[in-house]
């Protein structure tokens, strides 16, 4: 793919190549660590594809990338403190300042997907139980609704059917809401970002910026809470045009 985008570049002209992806570079091994793609932890990946290709990589977290890009071109323009949020297959965040992605020492900053918020619940990947993922991504949705009915439904389904009027899917769907309003509450406490911007797949879940804000309210520190929360402008190439901005740093 990357030579593929490369020979569309006029011949002479400088290039440089940044990949977002589902994790982090460990600051001090270089290997991949907190991947929802599993099979990347412990993994040398940006080594192995300099090798490959014979040119420098960035490598960052693709929450970051999306941050960035809805930062310079989309929903976050005009905003000082950014929080941006992917919730699809899993669930991750961003933190952009001023422009300027804040990944922290240990490249983790906005990581809320692994706030453990509730002790006895669900099994995540990273070993804690009750992370925000386990409750508010797609997978950890349709898990619950499975381990509760024994019916597997994806988080289309469980949405179209609880419009619908599904009593199961009604009351699953309500407590989505209800644990995002509770999760991104907690967290606009913490941060108390000037706006946040929502992206993935479940960004397009129109309740989230109706019910969903009224949740975050309810559970926020603040009794009139005014942090926009907005949809992503940018879509699904979000996170690509911030690999590309981020990448210009390898120069």
């Amino acid at each position: 793919m990357i030579h593929q985008a490369a020979a569309q570049i006029p011949h002479g002209i400088n290039y440089t190549v940044g990949i977002g992806i589902p994790g982090s570079l460990d600051a001090t091994t270089n290997l991949v660590r907190n991947a929802n793609s599993t099979c990347l932890i412990s993994k040398p990946l940006k080594a192995d594809i300099e090798r490959l290709i014979d040119r420098p990589v960035q490598l960052r977290n693709d929450a970051n990338c999306f941050t960035m890009a809805e930062c310079h071109l989309g929903a976050g323009q005009g905003y000082g403190m950014v929080f941006g949020v992917i919730m699809g297959t899993g669930c991750g965040g961003g933190i952009c300042i001023k422009g300027e992605v804040r990944e922290g020492p240990h490249r983790i900053a906005g990581e809320w997907g692994h706030q453990a918020m509730t002790p006895d619940g669900a099994e995540c990947y990273c070993g804690n139980r009750g992370c925000v993922e386990t409750l508010i991504s797609g997978s950890g949705v349709e898990n619950t609704f499975f381990r509760e009915y024994g019916q597997c439904l994806t988080m289309d389904e469980i949405v179209a059917q609880a419009r619908a009027g599904e009593e199961r899917c009604k009351k699953t769907f309500n407590r989505f809401l209800d644990d995002f309003g509770r999760c991104l509450g907690g967290l606009v406490s913490i941060l108390d970002p000037d706006a946040v911007v929502l992206g993935g797949g479940l960004s397009n879940i129109d309740e989230l910026y109706s019910e969903g804000i009224e949740r975050v309210k309810k559970y926020a520190f603040h009794d009139k809470l005014h942090t926009p929360i907005l949809k992503n402008q940018l879509g699904d190439s979000a996170g690509v045009f911030g690999a590309a901005w981020i990448g210009r740093t390898a120069v």
